[in-house]
């Protein structure tokens, strides 16, 4: 029952969000707040993961492609496939999960636990819209950038990689890239990148903005919020591919 009451107040949470704001500007300032929190704060972290997951993806699809009768640039092409389908989307935004997610359901926690949205709703203004609305915008706007991002620095990291320890020319990594390339893959990334984003946002707000208890349930509230994103991350992931490739 508990996961019933869950999903019927997470969807009235959704539905809540849907008010006309008191104060545009108020509610510009704040999405725009939640941008920078969001894409600037994990910026740092992407990057690093990116550029050693194309180098290491390079690496070990060098080691498994031994036969002299396939040629190099195959190398890069498993590289960007696997780099632009799953790398750059899925782990990048189960990382997020960790760091902008626990973020929101931290921020959100300590306000409910501080009673300072209750004083917000005793002065007439909307939490949810105000509070989660530029939350979940902020994350559909910023996170699909740094997939984008990740993708980018992971193709590069891979081609420093491979050049640099003798594995694969430029010029053939280059040539491999565009091998048989489907502009499709990265529209489909860019699709998983928005479905994830508004899965991490929405469940880390749903879990701070409903916390109860001391501040010691804050904590407890960001690690549910984490995993519970993460799995939902990995079913929408498989039910994406599932879907969407097989119509392609």
């Amino acid at each position: 029952m508990t996961i019933f009451s869950d999903i019927g107040r997470y969807l009235l949470m959704i539905k809540g969000m849907f008010s006309r704001p008191e104060n545009k500007k108020m509610y510009g300032k704040e999405l725009i707040h939640q941008c920078v929190e969001i894409g600037i704060g994990s910026l740092g972290i992407v990057t690093i993961i990116s550029i050693f997951i194309g180098a290491v993806s390079t690496i070990q699809t060098a080691y498994q492609l031994v036969s002299p009768l396939i040629p190099k640039s195959t190398i890069a092409q498993v590289v960007r496939d696997t780099i632009i389908l799953e790398f750059a989307p899925t782990l990048v935004c189960i990382v997020l999960a960790g760091v902008a997610g626990s973020r929101i359901a931290s921020e959100l926690g300590n306000m409910r636990v501080s009673e300072q949205i209750d004083a917000l709703e005793i002065m007439g203004v909307k939490t949810k819209t105000y509070l989660i609305l530029p939350k979940i915008l902020a994350a559909l706007l910023m996170i699909p950038l740094l997939v984008v991002i990740a993708m980018t620095l992971g193709i590069w990291g891979g081609r420093l990689a491979g050049v640099s320890s003798g594995i694969i020319s430029g010029q053939e990594f280059d040539a491999g890239l565009k091998l048989f390339f489907d502009p499709f893959t990265v529209k489909f990334a860019l699709i998983k990148s928005y479905v994830f984003a508004f899965i991490i946002s929405s469940i880390a707000a749903f879990y701070g903005y409903y916390v109860k208890g001391s501040a010691l349930e804050i904590g407890r509230a960001s690690t549910k919020a984490v995993v519970v994103s993460c799995i939902l991350i990995l079913f929408a992931d498989y039910v994406l591919s599932a879907l969407l490739l097989k119509a392609n």
